[in-house]
């Protein structure tokens, strides 16, 4: 399997280059050649698999198809240790489990180290990480942007790995005190903490300023965990095949996702696996109050906020207004042209902040040909959505997961199981969980006090001088 970029740079990668790499030259997203295709019979095997030796072979099943310059032994060894019930308290790794008779399902992916469903792709790229960096007799500086639950799993995921260092971006003040505890109070040596003053798309702006600076880039061996880095996407894609093998009983049966998306990495997954084969009816993207993504599949217009427009909200997670994964899904919307991309991307963002193919009919396949739908959620409706779940099913759910809730209960088709993702645990947001229910979440005991924990974070400016100057000192 070989990967190119979504902006046509002419090269071929293959996965292990493209791990260490995040970026493509040409400033693109990697994507594979083609889709690996599953038929009938191949699910009919994943099902077996799954069913009788557990999510990490499902995962092999599912990575091997995108990776062949790994050793099969290594690789399945690769997963078997990343996916555990020790780690994820449950053999199932990411249970579905039906709300009462309503059709809705959710499936949970916050029981890892830090509590977000970011740890069920950040804990193997780790492995993979400290794999390929030790076989190729290397070192590496990671360079990544954290909207709350991003850098805590990358940071517990790198913390103590040989020949890894972590530059982490967060925007200063707007994450929950319980994530910025998560981060700020790691005193590992290779994990620094950056707090800048701005918005999440800042963090963002500056990760992608230094990944475009190629000489910088190399000879500081600067990569990204980002979901800009396929390695971690590609981690998710398994999530949507096991919720689809677990809520159903045969391969005739379709489902659903909604799924609570800001950077569009989470819902690209689903995505994959749609092309995939897997019979998936819709793909649900649920947005807050900043509904760049929302906008676009209602309108066809994608218009990019700026700072001052992005609202700080209460699933701060999803508080992005330029969605770094959509450029994937819009590659293969205009029939992976890439040329094309890079003018909608880099040409018209760059001038006018937006482009609009409401007037192209590859526009209308959006929904018909991938499936998509979108809807949005407030600070009310999440208040709403969380008390009326806990009150009519026992079931706590974050502030993310309300949103998708609230979304998916509008688009429930009979008959077509829609699972929701869950995205965190309801402790990581307490303040809106005590204002919907007027009850603190309860928390694991080892992060009883966390946020009294002594913190090592330094707060810049988003300045990409002075953060290339950080690295430089410490890489």
């Amino acid at each position: 399997m070989k990967y190119l970029s979504t902006r046509g740079h002419s090269g071929r990668l293959g996965f292990s280059d493209i791990l260490l790499e995040g970026l493509a030259p040409d400033g693109g997203l990697y994507m594979p050649e083609t889709y690996p295709q599953m038929d009938d019979a191949a699910l009919t095997r994943l099902r077996g698999v799954l069913a009788t030796q557990g999510y990490a072979a499902l995962a092999f099943e599912i990575l091997s198809l995108y990776i062949d310059d790994i050793p099969a032994a290594d690789l399945k060894r690769l997963c078997e240790k990343t996916y555990t019930q020790e780690v994820y308290g449950t053999k199932e790794i990411t249970p579905v489990t039906p709300l009462g008779s309503t059709g809705l399902h959710l499936e949970a992916l916050s029981n890892g180290p830090t509590l977000a469903f970011k740890d069920m792709a950040m804990q193997l790229l780790g492995n993979l990480f400290e794999y390929e960096l030790a076989r190729r007799g290397e070192t590496l500086n990671i360079f990544g942007a954290t909207s709350g639950d991003t850098g805590s799993a990358a940071e517990y995921a790198m913390r103590g790995k040989k020949g890894v260092k972590v530059f982490m971006l967060s925007p200063h003040g707007r994450m929950s005190p319980f994530q910025q505890a998560q981060m700020f109070s790691l005193m590992d040596e290779n994990i620094f903490n950056i707090a800048v003053e701005g918005v999440f798309d800042d963090c963002q702006d500056m990760v992608k300023a230094v990944s475009n600076d190629l000489v910088f880039k190399k000879k500081y061996k600067i990569g990204t965990v980002n979901s800009i880095n396929w390695a971690r996407l590609l981690a998710q894609v398994v999530y949507y095949f096991a919720g689809y093998l677990y809520a159903t009983k045969s391969n005739s049966e379709k489902v659903s996702f909604t799924v609570p998306s800001g950077n569009f990495g989470n819902v690209c997954a689903g995505h994959v696996a749609r092309m995939m084969g897997l019979p998936i009816d819709k793909l649900i993207v649920a947005t807050n109050e900043n509904d760049v993504l929302d906008e676009f599949f209602r309108t066809g217009v994608y218009r990019v906020r700026g700072s001052a427009d992005t609202h700080e909200t209460s699933s701060p997670s999803m508080d992005i207004s330029k969605a770094s994964n959509f450029e994937r899904f819009v590659f293969d919307l205009i029939g992976r042209d890439g040329a094309a991309l890079k003018d909608l991307f880099a040409t018209q963002i760059s001038a006018k902040g937006s482009f609009d193919l409401s007037g192209d009919a590859r526009f209308a396949q959006a929904a018909t040909k991938y499936g998509f739908a979108s809807g949005k959620s407030t600070h009310a409706n999440r208040l709403q959505t969380i008390k009326e779940v806990f009150e009519q099913h026992g079931v706590m759910i974050d502030t993310h997961t309300a949103d998708g809730v609230k979304v998916a209960r509008e688009h429930v088709k009979s008959g077509v199981p829609m699972i929701v993702l869950e995205t965190a645990l309801p402790i990581k947001f307490a303040a809106t969980i005590v204002e919907a229910l007027g009850r603190e979440p309860s928390r694991p005991a080892k992060f009883e006090g966390i946020e009294a924990l002594p913190k090592r974070v330094l707060v810049m400016k988003p300045d990409v001088a002075a953060v290339k100057t950080l690295i430089e000192k410490n890489a």
